[in-house]
């Protein structure tokens, strides 16, 4: 869908057809917004450049590794999985900073917002169409390694079976069940739920960044900047505590830059899953909170600076 298409779609909720509800949130409205989104970021080349990045670590990572099964499984694993977050957190921050100074510069977004669509529905309509893209990029990514993984654990079965064939039958069954354990472990569907919940905290603050700030550029500098300090914040913290104790003011003010500074690395469950550590549904939860808690806050925040902005 082009923008004029979305000016077409967004004509018909007119003044005249909508007198005094036009400021009621319409999902006809931010759906014609998520889908022109999700059509124009499927055109970016960096989406492209990205995912065939992604794809490529995938598949490359059945040759960094030729040791036992169980040590090759967990490289392929970690490989895998860190490129899936690489991926969706690069294809989050650059997609999101360039969405509205391109609106702002090819006056699309007056277009838009000279219709009666609020705000708040071009705001909402944008970033869900971020997050759509990122939820297909996710699942492709998924399937990809999912079916690496299939392939390096066929191959594995087979040599397995072929080395204890004159194995007493019992042996050779304990044996592939330990190749098909070590292979695909349902705690890995928390660790990538983690990573998509991630991508959405980090494209709310990237599109809240971009609300204020004065170019594309810009943006991806200051994200970059939040990006690094998120994934040290943890390590900041403790050797703050450890140095200047645990005061009331010392609390408050790392609350004030956890609020500001969101704890990244909270958010890398994936490491402690593929070195063998499971997960609790306590842990998991309280991570999924968080990521949806920011993602939140940080829209809301987004469309309170986008409301006052003068366009």
């Amino acid at each position: 869908m082009t923008d004029g298409e979305t000016a077409s779609t967004l004509q018909s909720f007119n003044a005249s057809t909508v007198p005094k509800r036009h400021r009621a949130m319409s999902p006809s409205r931010i759906l014609a917004i998520t889908s022109n989104t999700l059509t124009e970021l499927t055109r970016l080349k960096v989406f492209y450049v990205l995912l065939v990045f992604g794809l490529l670590l995938i598949g490359s990572s059945i040759f960094m590794a030729q040791f036992s099964f169980q040590q090759e499984f967990q490289i392929l694993k970690d490989v895998s999985l860190g490129a899936i977050s690489m991926f969706t957190s690069l294809l989050a921050i650059v997609a999101t900073a360039r969405m509205l100074p391109r609106d702002i510069e090819d006056r699309t977004v007056y277009t838009i917002l000279a219709k009666p669509v609020p705000r708040f529905e071009y705001v909402v309509g944008k970033i869900a169409g971020v997050l759509l893209l990122l939820a297909i990029s996710t699942l492709v990514m998924i399937a990809a390694f999912l079916a690496v993984l299939y392939m390096r654990e066929q191959a594995v079965l087979q040599a397995t079976a072929k080395q204890m064939a004159s194995a007493p039958p019992d042996q050779l069954a304990d044996a592939l069940r330990a190749v098909r354990a070590s292979a695909f472990n349902v705690d890995l569907v928390p660790g990538i739920i983690i990573i998509f919940l991630k991508a959405c905290l980090l494209t709310a603050l990237t599109l809240f960044v971009s609300t204020f700030a004065t170019s594309t550029i810009f943006t991806i500098v200051v994200m970059v900047f939040i990006y690094f300090i998120g994934h040290l914040e943890a390590t900041a913290r403790e050797y703050w505590l450890t140095a200047h104790g645990g005061g009331l003011i010392t609390r408050v003010f790392l609350a004030i830059v956890a609020l500001l500074f969101p704890d990244l690395q909270a958010f890398n469950l994936v490491d402690d899953i593929v070195a063998g550590t499971a997960i609790s549904m306590a842990v998991f939860i309280k991570t999924a909170v968080l990521g949806v808690f920011y993602t939140v806050i940080y829209t809301l925040l987004a469309v309170f600076v986008f409301y006052g902005k003068e366009l």
